[in-house]
């Protein structure tokens, strides 16, 4: 019982301090499981993976896989409940006293400073991630070989497909499907 309040707590925490969608929750998401040993670093990077390729936010997403794996289908209700509620809670709030939150030039103030800081997150995130998908940091430590820092056929997928994401407005999981297919032939 103590394990299942521990993660509904954990993940209302995470979707308590989530502004601005589930990639800002990425940081608080990955600080939490990855102290608790829930994950690795590189099953982190997986569970993004995965969480982006299928249907719904990627923070409900992650948060039903980490209760799944730590505690079963109870533990992945619970995680889910967990990082919704603080959501429901505040939207209802929200709706009560809309007008007044429009109206508000310090309400209107906090958001505009919150852009950054989301900003800043997301950011922080997806260099988290680069630094596991693109780059072999250990081997650099280990080494000192600047070339052996870069993996090049990561890399050059990601410039393609960041052009191609800036070209052409497909679908996201048009993308993430042909990295899949890509990623076979040549990792």
């Amino acid at each position: 019982m103590i394990e299942l309040f521990k993660i509904y707590w954990i993940f209302f925490k995470v979707g308590l301090f989530t502004i601005g969608g589930g990639l800002a929750a990425l940081p608080l998401l990955q600080n939490e499981v990855l102290m608790r040993g829930w994950v690795n670093k590189a099953q982190f990077a997986d569970m993004i993976a995965v969480s982006q390729s299928t249907p719904g936010p990627i923070g409900i997403n992650m948060a039903t896989y980490v209760g799944f794996n730590q505690i079963g289908i109870i533990g992945s209700v619970i995680a889910t409940l967990g990082m919704v509620t603080p959501s429901i809670i505040i939207i209802c709030i929200i709706a009560k006293f809309l007008r007044h939150f429009n109206e508000n030039k310090l309400i209107q103030g906090v958001f505009v400073g919150l852009r950054p800081a989301v900003t800043g997150l997301i950011a922080a995130a997806a260099f988290s991630i680069a630094s596991i998908s693109m780059f072999n940091i250990e081997l650099f430590k280990s080494t000192g070989n600047i070339v052996g820092l870069f993996n090049l056929k990561a890399l050059i997928l990601f410039g393609i497909f960041m052009y191609a994401t800036n070209k052409w407005k497909c679908h996201p999981m048009l993308y993430i499907g042909a990295a899949g297919l890509v990623g076979m032939f040549i990792f």
